[in-house]
């Protein structure tokens, strides 16, 4: 480098650069460049995202905003550009045409978006947007204080949410027209069922011919079947749009059962079929639940059993468990000797309108609903119901509840029975009625021996040890009546009980003081307890005379009960003047709600039979208008009875709410019509 400086003149010489600083700005470059185009590509997707995006700083100053956040403040976007801080944005959104604030002050508006955002906005703001938009907003704050601000569009959720608002007002609406043509079809058919089943019951009474007597019995049964298919359909509407209702009241489960069964014996009685209980005897009577839903399911199993029955017996056994929880588990089984169910048809028949697929059972009246409506309510109870049956030789069925035992009721039964009674001997040609009696007579501590026909019966009275013969009536070759004969006949005197499904005892024996007693099928445990106390001498003493009320005075004599009685539909009228022409009332008639106010309101009545449906005035705006003018002048309250041809759930607290004192169903039952009067007969009147 030195000879060549010493030389003089000559070429300059060249610097030699570090090749490793060119690379190293190489890749620098390229560095800068990968960031511009991964920062490009970024924006680009930001930008083309149908969502809206917003960058502010931590002083609350836009940086950046894409496209579609633009567009979502559509009209007033063009005032907003980076710098803008957040508050100024909110402010010309809520005076903007923007925003649909539904009469919302806009100050208001604003100071609780501000408040959402710097509390760090939790949860997502909803904001509709002119033109039926919406939007949803999210915020999200950085550790360095910037805001992250993503606005959706939710239009289409909801505009599909008030799709399905409106589609559920239409369905309750549905439901709420449905809810009424039931009931008002419930009124139209009830009230002319009303004149059928009511005059065909007052025809029974009157003086007819065998072929007369025949028609009309036909006119009733009929009526009182298509009743049992309109209150089926009504039950399943019910149902079916969950209207049903349970009501939990103290009620007595055999006597429930009793009344079942007795509304059912005369047709088993025209059959030929012995309808039992088997209750047992250690079993509780008394229970907290809906009676009237458990009636209704005893009546569809018993009613179904007799009616598939030819011959033979339907027996309705009850045992039962008792929980920890002071409920008891109730077993309720109704067993028969009818046609039976195949194997392959029994899992449906607790199906809708199963009976139409049954070539068995086709022939039988009904709407095959009543399996279904049954299984409906023990699930609504919390129970089971289950079937089995063989073809040929019978079927059972059967359900399971848990209901709470009524303590504050005593039990009716005894354990035991006292005195000289010891052996009894049975004599029933029927097995199973013969094993019930058996085991309940066993409960109460007496040695029972049993035998199926008269003949046997006497051979083992011949052999004497017996303290009282127990006989059933229809027997074959010898009946309890000619068998009791033939015991008295021997000189035998032991005391005898005839139980008998018939409706009165023969004149003839009864005047011959064959039988101590007669207990009439199905008997009740009470009953059957008492009649044999009574024979044993360990009957309960007679209850003590229940000295008169000072707030019921005697009722004083000298005229007749007058009745007011509101009913717009003239042949409801003549039905309701026929069954109580026999009563010692009189009857006053008015076609209007109207006129039975401005009627009641001139006093004298001592009980007013209020139709609902009238015209210009309903039968609860009409008890109003009587209550109110009754509370205005002091006076007592007059006894009100609705009448009514509906049958819908919370009918009945309804019209006590209103001020009635009780109601009646159409159609009318005589029976139930006079009692209901007896009862709410005040004190002052006959």
């Amino acid at each position: 480098m030195a000879a060549s400086k010493g030389s003089g003149g000559g070429a300059p010489r060249r610097v030699q650069q570090d090749p490793s600083a060119g690379a190293l700005g190489e890749a620098l470059e390229r560095e800068r460049a990968a960031r511009r185009a991964a920062e490009r590509r970024l924006w680009d997707a930001i930008e083309a995202s149908r969502d809206g995006f917003a960058l502010f700083d931590s002083e609350d100053r836009l940086v950046v905003a894409n496209a579609a956040y633009s567009a979502f403040l559509s009209r007033v976007s063009a005032q907003i550009r980076p710098g803008t801080r957040y508050a100024r944005m909110l402010q010309l959104l809520s005076r903007s045409e923007v925003l649909e604030l539904h009469g919302q002050d806009s100050d208001a508006w604003l100071a609780g978006m501000l408040a959402w955002h710097r509390e760090g906005a939790p949860g997502d703001r909803l904001l509709e947007l002119a033109g039926n938009r919406w939007i949803q907003v999210s915020e999200q704050r950085s550790a360095e204080g910037e805001t992250v601000s993503l606005v959706t569009s939710v239009t289409a959720i909801k505009r599909r949410e008030a799709e399905l608002i409106e589609a559920r007002r239409a369905a309750e609406a549905a439901d709420r027209s449905k809810s009424a043509f039931l009931a008002n079809m419930s009124h139209e058919i009830r009230t002319p069922m009303n004149g059928i089943i009511g005059m065909a019951d007052l025809l029974c009474e009157t003086p007819l011919n065998e072929e007369q007597r025949l028609f009309a019995r036909t006119i009733r049964s009929s009526g009182e079947a298509l009743l049992v298919i309109i209150n089926d359909v009504l039950d399943y509407s019910k149902i079916e749009a969950g209207k049903m209702e349970l009501f939990e009241e103290r009620f007595n489960l055999e006597r429930c059962l009793h009344e079942v069964v007795t509304l059912l014996q005369p047709k088993a009685r025209e059959r030929g079929l012995d309808l039992l209980i088997d209750y047992d005897m250690f079993l509780p009577a008394h229970y907290r639940g809906d009676a009237a839903r458990i009636r209704q399911i005893l009546t569809n199993l018993v009613g179904n059993a007799v009616k598939f029955t030819e011959s033979g017996f339907v027996l309705v056994r009850v045992v039962g468990f008792e929980s920890a929880d002071g409920r008891q588990d109730i077993h309720i089984a109704v067993e028969d000797s009818g046609i039976g169910i195949a194997a392959d048809r029994l899992d449906h028949v607790f199906g809708e309108f199963a009976r139409a697929d049954d070539p068995d059972s086709r022939r039988f009246e009904g709407t095959g609903l009543g399996l279904a409506i049954s299984r409906r309510l023990v699930e609504m109870m919390g129970g089971e119901i289950w079937a089995e049956s063989t073809p040929g030789e019978g079927s059972v069925f059967g359900f399971r509840l848990s209901l709470p035992i009524d303590r504050s009721s005593p039990e009716e039964v005894p354990l035991r029975l006292s005195g000289s009674l010891k052996r009894v001997l049975i004599v029933d040609d029927l097995e199973v009625n013969r094993l019930i009696l058996e085991r309940q007579l066993g409960f109460l501590g007496l040695q029972v021996s049993a035998c199926a026909s008269g003949a046997e019966a006497l051979e083992r009275l011949e052999a004497g040890g017996f303290d009282l013969l127990l006989t059933d009536h229809q027997m074959p070759a010898m009946d309890g009546v000619a068998l009791a004969r033939a015991v008295r006949a021997r000189g035998m005197r032991l005391p005898m009980l005839l139980i008998s499904s018939g409706n009165s005892l023969p004149a003839d024996s009864a005047e011959a003081g064959l039988f101590a007693a007669c207990l009439r099928k199905p008997v009740l445990r009470r009953d059957l307890c008492e009649g044999l106390a009574a024979l044993a001498g360990s009957g309960p003493a007679p209850p003590a005379p229940v000295p008169p009320s000072p707030e019921r005075p005697a009722r004083p004599g000298g005229r007749r009960l007058r009745v007011l009685c509101a009913e717009d539909n003239m042949t409801s009228q003549l039905v309701l003047a026929k069954m109580l022409a026999d009563q010692p009332l009189d009857l006053t008639f008015v076609g209007t709600g109207r006129a039975a106010a401005a009627q009641a309101g001139k006093g004298g009545f001592d009980l007013i039979l209020m139709d609902i449906s009238m015209p210009d005035l309903d039968g609860i705006a009409a008890t109003g208008m009587i209550r109110e003018r009754e509370r205005e002048q002091g006076a007592a309250p007059v006894p009100i009875v609705a009448l009514t041809a509906h049958a819908m759930s919370g009918d009945a607290e309804r019209f006590l709410a209103a001020g009635m004192d009780g109601y009646l169903t159409k159609p009318l039952r005589k029976a139930q019509l006079c009692d209901t009067i007896a009862r709410l007969t005040p004190p002052r009147a006959p």
